[in-house]
C-alpha cells in the first residue's frame, strides 16, 4: 500500500465526515444555538472563565487532548498490523471520538462550564456524580504523574529538545501579553512566536542539555520534580498568561510538523512494510480487545471529555465554535495518528541502523517490532515514530539533525501541554470532591492544586529516586482512560433522553466502549492475578466495580425514562 494514497485518502475522508456527520450532529442532535450565552461570558473571572478567540482556543484544546497519545498508541498498535489499527482510528475517531469530545463540550456549555463528572449528578444522581469524580481523580492522578515521566524520558532521549521546550515559556508569556494587553493580531504574533521557537530549536540542535543527579535523586527524578513544580505554577496562573498562548504556539508547531510529515510522505511515498495483519505477535496480548485500549487518543480517549468539559468549555466564545473545536479537533488528531502509523509502518523501512548495519524495508520493521517486549517500551514507541518521520522528512532535503530536534521538541511540547491541562483539571476535580465532602478550604485554587501535584509526586517517587513509580500503574491507564469515554457517553445518553432527543448516536458508542473496556479490564485482571500483582489487581477490581455501579444506575434511569415516555 502506497503511504501517500493512505494519507491523502484519510484527509479527504475526514473533510467529508466533518461536513456531513459533524454538521448533522450540531444541527439535529445537539441543536447548537449561536445566541446562547457561554460560561466564558456568564461566569467570567479572568482566571479560568475567559472568552477566547476560536483559533486560539482550538490550539489550546487540540494540543491539550493530543499530548503523546496519538503518537505512542498507533506506534505500538501497528505491531498487530497496520490495517486493524487504521480501521479503528478511522471508525473510532469519526463515529465515537469526535462525537464524545463534541458532546462533552456542548453539555458543559449548557451547564455553567462544569465538568462531565460534576454534571453526572444532575443527569443521573448524586451517587453517580461522586463515583465518576473518583474515577476521574484516579485517571488524572496517573496522567499527571506519568506525563511528568514521559517528558523526562524525552529530555533524556533527545537532550537537544530541552532548551527549546523551556524557552517556549517566555515566548508564550510574551505572546499572551501582546495579544491580551496590546490587542495584537494573534495570527501575526503567533507566527512570530513560532519563528522564535524554531530559532530556539536550531540552538537546541547545537546545545544539548543533560541534567545531573542532585542530592541522590536520579536525573529522571530531578526532571519530574521540576516539571511538577512548573505544572503547579502554570495551572494556577490565569489561562491567558501561559496556558493559552503556549498551546497556541504548539498548535502552530503541530501544523508545521504535519505539513513536514505530509511533504515527506509525498516526496518519499514509501510503501507500508508493516504487515497488513499480524494477529499473534510474539509475547503480545490478543488483538481483541487490547487494540482498542492501545490506540487510545488516535480514535477515542476519555481524557478528552475532561478537557472539553473541564477547560475548553470555560473559554469558548460561542456554541458555534464547538463543532470545529470539539468534532474537528478529534478528526485532526485522527489524521495525526494515521501519519504516525505511516511513519512507523512505512517510514521506518527507509532505513534503521542495527549497530553498523543499515536495515531497510520489512527487515527494518521486523527488527523494531521483533516482539511485544521490544516494542512496548516508551523509548521504542517514541523512537519508532521519530526515526520513521525523520527518514521521510529528510527526503525533502531538510537536515536530519534538525528534524530530530524538531520531532523531539514536538513530542515533549505536546506532553507538557497535557501535563499543564491535566493538572488544572485535577484541581477542578479536587475542588468538586471537596465541595461534595463539605470541606470548602480544600476547594480553593491553591490547596486543590497542591493536592493534585503532591499526590502525583508521591506516586512518581513510590519506586525510589528515579521518579518513575507511576509507571507501575501504567498497565491500568489504557483501560481506565477508555472507561472514562464509555461513562461520558453514558452521561450524554441520559442527558439526550431527558431532553427528548434521539439517543442512538451516543448509546451505541457507549455500549461498545463499556463492553470492550470491560473485556480488556477482565483480561488485565486475569493477568495481574496470575502474576501475583495484587496492587494492580486490587485497583483494577475497584475500578470495574465502580464502572458496573455507574452503568447500572444509568441504565435504571434510561429504563425509567423510556417507561414514562411510553405511558
Amino acid at each position: 500500500m502506497n503511504s501517500l494514497i493512505l494519507a491523502a485518502g484519510t484527509a479527504v475522508l475526514y473533510v467529508l465526515a466533518y461536513n456531513t456527520y459533524g454538521r448533522f450532529l450540531a444541527k439535529k442532535l445537539f441543536q447548537v444555538n449561536l445566541n446562547t450565552p457561554c460560561p466564558s461570558k456568564t461566569h467570567h473571572d479572568g482566571v479560568d472563565f475567559v472568552k477566547t478567540d476560536k483559533l486560539v482556543l482550538f490550539g489550546h484544546h487540540f494540543t491539550s487532548i493530543a499530548g503523546t497519545g496519538p503518537i505512542v498508541g498507533p506506534a505500538i498498535a501497528v505491531i498487530w498490523g497496520w490495517v486493524p489499527a487504521l480501521i479503528w482510528i478511522l471508525v473510532g475517531s469519526i463515529l465515537m471520538g469526535a462525537v464524545h469530545d463534541f458532546g462533552s463540550m456542548i453539555i458543559s456549555l449548557r451547564n455553567q462550564g462544569r465538568s462531565i463528572g460534576d454534571i453526572a449528578g444532575d443527569v443521573i444522581n448524586a451517587r453517580v456524580r461522586f463515583l465518576f469524580l473518583l474515577i476521574i481523580f484516579f485517571a488524572l492522578w496517573l496522567v499527571v504523574a506519568i506525563f511528568g515521566v514521559v517528558i523526562a524520558a524525552v529530555f533524556n532521549l533527545f537532550p537537544e529538545s530541552v532548551a527549546p521546550v523551556w524557552l517556549q515559556i517566555p515566548i508564550a508569556i510574551a505572546l499572551g501579553w501582546f495579544v491580551y494587553k496590546k490587542n495584537a493580531n494573534p495570527v501575526l504574533f503567533g507566527a512570530i512566536a513560532v519563528l522564535l521557537m524554531y530559532g530556539s530549536m536550531m540552538l537546541g540542535s547545537k546545545l544539548a542539555f543533560e541534567i545531573p543527579e542532585l542530592f541522590g535523586i536520579k536525573s529522571m527524578g530531578v526532571w519530574v520534580i521540576g516539571l511538577l513544580i512548573y505544572a503547579y505554577i502554570a495551572s494556577t496562573l490565569p489561562v491567558q498568561i501561559l496556558l493559552q498562548p503556549r498551546d497556541y504556539i504548539n498548535a502552530w508547531q503541530l501544523a508545521v510538523a504535519m505539513i513536514m510529515l505530509f511533504a515527506g510522505i509525498a516526496v518519499s511515498h514509501p510503501a507500508m512494510v508493516a504487515p497488513a495483519l499480524n494477529a499473534a505477535p510474539e509475547g503480545a496480548p490478543p488483538l481483541m480487545p487490547i487494540l482498542f485500549i492501545t490506540v487510545a487518543c488516535g480514535a477515542i480517549s476519555g481524557f478528552h471529555c475532561l478537557v472539553s468539559s473541564g477547560t475548553t468549555s470555560k473559554q469558548c466564545d460561542n456554541e458555534g465554535s464547538a463543532i470545529s473545536i470539539g468534532y474537528g479537533g478529534m478528526l485532526l488528531e485522527g489524521l495525526l495518528a494515521v501519519f504516525v502509523l505511516i511513519a512507523c509502518g512505512a517510514g521506518i523501512g527507509l532505513g534503521l541502523m542495527k549497530g553498523d548495519e543499515l536495515l531497510t524495508g520489512s527487515a527494518a520493521f521486523t527488527h523494531q517490532y521483533s516482539s511485544w517486549a521490544a516494542a512496548k517500551g516508551l523509548g521504542s514507541k517514541i523512537g519508532a515514530f521519530i526515526n520513521g518521520a525523520t527518514n521521510m522528512i529528510s527526503a525533502t532535503g531538510i537536515p536530519k539533525e534538525f528534524i530530530l530536534t524538531v520531532m523531539g521538541v514536538f513530542v515533549a511540547s505536546f506532553a507538557a501541554t497535557t501535563l499543564d491541562t491535566a493538572t488544572r483539571i485535577q484541581r477542578y476535580i479536587v475542588s468538586e470532591i471537596a465541595t461534595a465532602c463539605k470541606v470548602p478550604f480544600l476547594a480553593k485554587r491553591h490547596p486543590a492544586t497542591f493536592i493534585a501535584v503532591a499526590t502525583a509526586l508521591l506516586l512518581a517517587f513510590s519506586s525510589g529516586s528515579d521518579g518513575q513509580g507511576a509507571l507501575s500503574l501504567w498497565p491500568l491507564f489504557g483501560a481506565v482512560n477508555q472507561l472514562l469515554a464509555g461513562l461520558a457517553f453514558l452521561v450524554m445518553t441520559v442527558w439526550l433522553a431527558k431532553t427528548g432527543r434521539r439517543i442512538i448516536y451516543t448509546l451505541i458508542p457507549m455500549i461498545f466502549m463499556v463492553a470492550v473496556t470491560g473485556w480488556a479490564m477482565v483480561y488485565n485482571l486475569n493477568t495481574f492475578f496470575a502474576s501475583g500483582d495484587w496492587l494492580l489487581f486490587g485497583i483494577g477490581t475497584a475500578v470495574v466495580l465502580l464502572e458496573t455501579w455507574m452503568v447500572v444506575e444509568g441504565a435504571m434511569v434510561l429504563i425509567r425514562l423510556n417507561k414514562m415516555r411510553n405511558t
